[in-house]
């Protein structure tokens, strides 16, 4: 499948079948992260594993995972994080986005449906899994087996503002 075909399949997954993602499938997802660019090649990427029913109990006090059996919680750590000489932007968001969108899209090539989430209470995650001061939860990804849901990938001809309102030339 070429890239703008996967784009197009991928949508947001609340419904799951209890089924385990199979480890091999979680390590490829797993190493579409690794291999994701970060600023500076800094790697502030920290990935968190939950699929164990007490991990996900734990991750529930914070966060929906809408019953997935599998959730990444994709965490930066500041101490290693790049920042932008001319204003100290601190790219932290951006890596772990970069990451959490490189998952996502190999879960999707793998026959798997995901959900990005960042409604969640950040405090409750470091808390339940232990994260140090320097690391900050900034996405989860939620991942399993479709359950009974099925979304058209035209949707995006309606769902989607026009190229012409988005996209600017040499200029705003």
């Amino acid at each position: 499948m070429d890239f703008l075909e996967l784009a197009k399949k991928r949508y947001s997954v609340r419904k799951y079948e209890q089924k385990k993602v199979e480890e091999d499938k979680l390590l490829k997802i797993l190493e579409a992260g690794r291999v994701a660019p970060t600023g500076a090649n800094t790697q502030p990427q920290r990935i968190i594993v939950v699929q164990k029913e007490e991990g996900l109990e734990k991750l529930k006090k914070g966060a929906n995972v809408y019953g997935a059996p599998l959730a990444l919680v994709i965490c930066a750590d500041h101490n290693v994080a790049w920042k932008r000489p001319f204003d100290g932007k601190v790219i932290t968001d951006i890596d772990a986005s970069i990451v959490t969108d490189h998952m996502m899209l190999e879960a999707t090539d793998l026959g798997l449906g995901t959900v990005w989430i960042c409604y969640f209470d950040p405090n409750v995650i470091k808390k339940e899994f232990n994260l140090p001061e320097n690391v900050e939860p900034v996405n989860i990804l939620a991942v399993g087996y479709v359950k009974d849901e099925s979304v058209s990938s035209d949707r995006h001809d309606k769902a989607r503002n026009p190229l012409e309102s988005i996209v600017f030339y040499e200029s705003y």
